[in-house]
This record gives structure tokens, sequence and C-alpha cells, in this order.
């Protein structure tokens, strides 16, 4: 693993944190934000919708099931950096690999534990997401400050994380054919499309709207990402020239852009939503789900209004738009995420609902 160094992390609001170093050397300067999960840290470390950010795990024991190469979301892990209460180095599973430091130590992400993170996610909480540096402990805290306050949020994510070109995957007896515009596509979400009965064809976050059509798919997915969805006028765009031309699905980043397409407005929340453990309405039905989240932008529920969008979901936590649908478009799209892995599954059903969309044809 490397030896173990001495590091502190330092947040936007003058905090200095001490701890104990894992994962590579060197710094991180990122956005921090915290996730609420009991598990799943592996299938978090390698969601592309974390791109660029450090984040903390307010669940104090991280890192006891090690790593499994078949559980990641992306191929290699994208988060800047990782903050824990108690790590564990000696993983007790028999499907584990390696552990998670060993993996973060490989990708070059520095991380630290040690630290009171209910506290740092009390911050966070009550002042909103931070700008924050994991440094090493002999840093000056006036210069790691400094830095902090030059440091500006990358608006380049989705193009960092997308595909450069089409990738294809196939499953047995398809169904269906899918278009998914990758904006940072977890892979879970072709996985169930796979289940689905859906040959998925993955194409550039910013793949022109005549091409999506030439290929004629039965269907689009608009995929989760990290981000302002404000900071991609070129795919609201394309997305607006799609309207009602083919059923569209909207995961995450995907309901935001679909939802601009249309005419709503979006906004950067106080600290977001992250973890597998919230509660959202359907609206239609009367049903609360237990959802899995990661996003730090929403979407306005009262503008959209007029725009041919209705809203499904409302998250039962703080009543923020979670799904919106248009039945004359064959439009919908959630907020939270379906495919969540470990889980929880009570949305998975959604795919199903996609691909009776589809099966409906043009009558």
């Amino acid at each position: 693993m490397g030896e173990r160094v001495s590091r502190k992390l330092v947040l936007e609001n003058g905090s200095v944190h001490y701890g104990t170093g894992f994962g590579a050397a060197g710094e991180a300067l990122c956005e921090l934000v915290f996730n609420t999960a009991m598990a799943g840290y592996q299938e978090m470390v390698t969601d592309p919708s974390y791109a660029g950010q450090m984040v903390l795990m307010t669940y104090p024991l991280i890192g006891n099931y090690g790593i499994t190469d078949e559980d990641n979301e992306s191929r290699s892990p994208l988060i800047g950096g990782m903050v824990v209460r108690e790590y564990s180095d000696f993983p007790s599973n028999f499907r584990s690999v390696k552990p998670l430091g060993e993996l973060l130590e490989d990708s070059g992400i520095p991380a630290i534990s040690g630290v009171d993170t209910r506290q740092i996610a009390r911050m966070i909480r009550s002042e909103g997401s931070q700008r924050a540096l994991l440094c090493d402990a002999g840093l000056p805290d006036q210069e790691a400050l400094e830095r902090i306050k030059a440091f500006r949020i990358p608006r380049d994510c989705v193009q960092k994380v997308s595909c450069r070109k089409k990738w294809y995957a196939p499953t047995a007896n398809p169904r269906f054919s899918v278009v998914a515009l990758d904006c940072g596509i977890k892979q879970n979400i072709i996985r169930k499309l796979n289940q689905a009965g859906c040959n998925v064809t993955v194409l550039p976050y910013d793949t022109p709207a005549h091409t999506i059509l030439s290929i004629q798919p039965d269907g689009l997915v608009v995929s989760n990402g990290p981000g302002d969805p404000a900071w991609l006028p070129g795919v609201i765009r394309e997305l607006g020239a799609l309207r009602g031309k083919l059923p569209m699905m909207g995961i995450c980043l995907g309901h935001q852009l679909i939802s601009l397409a249309y005419g709503a407005k979006t906004y950067k929340m106080k600290f977001g939503h992250r973890g597998a453990n919230h509660p959202v309405k359907d609206l239609r039905t009367g049903k609360v789900e237990i959802t899995s989240q990661n996003h730090g932008y929403a979407v306005h529920g009262d503008s959209l209004r007029g725009t041919g969008l209705t809203l499904t979901h409302v998250n039962l936590l703080d009543n923020t738009a979670e799904g919106t649908e248009s039945v004359h478009d064959k439009v919908f799209t959630v907020q939270f995420h379906p495919e969540g892995a470990p889980g929880p599954h009570d949305s998975a059903a959604l795919f199903a609902r996609f691909t009776d969309m589809m099966g409906k044809g043009d009558g």
C-alpha cells in the first residue's frame, strides 16, 4: 500500500481537520460533498457523476468488504478524493480482490481517515457544499486557504467522462434498440437496459439529434453525469430537437437536461442529495419509494408549468422535484437512480416502464 502519512483537510470556512492518509500520496483540491449511504463505496468511487469531487462518507466504517472488479460503475475511479471516519485495510469478503486503499492508490486518488465526518457533514448541511484541500499536515493553513479561495470548480466534467466514440452493449434475444447518451453513464444503467431486452448503442454526450435519429432507435436514454446542466447548452438544444420524435428516459443529469430542453429551470442546491436512503413519492400513485441519489442541482418544480412536462415525483425530505413526464411525447425523467447499486431496488421497474413505452410504437 505504501507508507501512510499525516494529512489534514482544510475547508473554505477555515476549519482544519487532521487525520491519517491512505490511498495515493499527494493533494486534492475539490468541491467537498457528503454521502449518507451505508454501503456501495466502490460504486460511488467509480461513479462518473462524482468526477472531480471529494466525497465524505457519513457512515463510519469504510473499506470493510474491499473491492470487487465486476462492481465498478466505470473503467476507473473518478472522484477527486475521499474522507472517512474509520478505514479498514483488511477486508472480509470472499469476492474481494483488493482493499479500497489500493484501488485509490493505483488511481492517484488521495484519502484521509480519522476525522470527525459527522461534524464536517453538519458543517456542509448548515453552510452548503465547501471547496476543500486535502494536503500534508505541514502545509501552513493560510497557504491552504489562499489556494482554496483561488480554486474554481471546473466546467468541463462531462466532456472528461463521456466516451469519445460510440460503442455497443448487445444482449441476447433483444426486443429493442436503444441509444444511451453518455454524459457520464453508470455501467449498471447499461446492465439494466440489457436485462430489459435492449441492445444499447452508447454515444458521446455532444452527439447531434440528426445522428441519433439516423440510427433509428426505439428509444433514447439520457444518462447521469457530473456538474451543472446549464453548462451544456449544446446538449439541451439537441434534446429539444428530439422532442416528440422518439421515447426518452432521463436519469439524474439526464432528468435535468431534458427538463431544460422543455423550458424548465434548474438551480444549485445547498448541499445536494447523495445517498441510498431518500424517500420519494410518486404523485400519480401515492406510492413512496426509497431511492439512491447523487446530485447537486435540481429542477425548479414551479418552472415546469407550461413546458409540456408534468411533475410526477417529489422528495419527501425537502419537496424538491424528482420526476417529470410528457405522455404525449413519450418522455419521462427521474432525478434518482432506478439502477442504484447495491440498492435500493424500489424503482427498478422504471426500466420496464421505458420498454413498455417503446413497445406501444406510434399507436
